[in-house]
């Protein structure tokens, strides 16, 4: 049997996994790593077949629970990496484990916002990247810095580790909360701004010192919808996934739904986007 993965453990994910799960096509997973913003609903009153306000962090709760007992398989951990096998397939690697895929779903809700540094947006495309595997070569020999302190940042200062001379994780006075890879420098001073004149040349901290570099990479907080769909050559526009009318996106085998490719940012919605998802994803895996 094939296997499909599920990135997100929202309305719009879980929505698909039950399609999919019933439709015995393929063992489904689902990765979550604990967030979701519908958790954040006090009360959710405007949805189909509730009597009385229900919270969002019960609704997905009871979605949960529906989906496993129909053997919908949940890891509770950290996507890190997303990437092509030999044969076209898709593995994904967590903090914990590695596995190969035929189908994924990106469910993972709303870009997250940036860090609020001076110059980091201005620098985009001009020595300021969200994607290590994407960019890596271009900074071959240079000096880069990595800005985050948890597992997804340690994980594009590994891969940077591969081409460029020095990799720096700047954890923004944040410390760190996940092993610092062999062979990379820390600092953890709290970073004012990023400057150069037509590309980044450096990054200024608020004690004064600043550090030369080539290149910045973004690795704050958890990987995205954004930066998971870069990794693996899926096209995006202002932070959102582009997919088209049956939710696949440009990549064959790579689908998204939810709030991720924008729209009203709505359960009802979420839940049709992973139906119609779910299907077409049965569909492809059919071929």
């Amino acid at each position: 049997m094939k296997k499909a993965l599920i990135i997100g453990a929202g309305p719009a994910g879980i929505s698909a996994s039950l399609y999919l799960i019933r439709s015995n096509t393929a063992e489904v997973t689902v990765i979550t790593n604990g967030t979701s913003s519908l958790e954040k609903a006090e009360l959710i009153e405007n949805y189909f077949g509730f009597a009385q306000p229900i919270s969002g962090k019960q609704l997905l709760q009871n979605a949960r629970a529906g989906a496993e007992r129909l053997g919908v398989k949940f890891i509770d951990d950290e996507l890190t990496g997303l990437s092509f096998t030999d044969d076209m397939r898709f593995e994904a690697e967590t903090v914990k484990s590695k596995d190969i895929y035929d189908a994924v779903l990106i469910a993972t809700g709303s870009a997250r916002k940036s860090p609020s540094i001076k110059g980091l947006s201005e620098f985009e495309g001009k020595g300021v990247s969200y994607c290590a595997v994407c960019d890596a070569f271009f900074y071959m020999k240079k000096d880069v810095a990595v800005i985050g302190n948890g597992e997804y940042a340690s994980h594009e200062a590994s891969i940077l580790l591969r081409t460029a001379s020095n990799v720096t994780l700047l954890s923004d006075g944040k410390g760190l909360s996940a092993k610092l890879p062999d062979g990379v420098k820390h600092n953890d001073i709290k970073i004012r701004s990023i400057t150069g004149s037509q590309r980044v040349e450096r990054v200024e901290f608020e004690d004064g010192s600043s550090l030369d570099v080539n290149g910045i990479f973004v690795a704050a907080g958890t990987a995205g919808s954004t930066e998971i769909a870069r990794k693996i050559g899926v096209a995006t526009d202002d932070k959102k996934i582009i997919v088209d009318d049956n939710f696949a996106t440009n990549v064959p085998g790579i689908f998204a739904a939810g709030d991720c490719i924008g729209g009203l940012l709505q359960v009802s919605k979420a839940v049709g986007d992973g139906a119609v998802a779910g299907i077409n994803m049965i569909k492809f895996l059919k071929k």
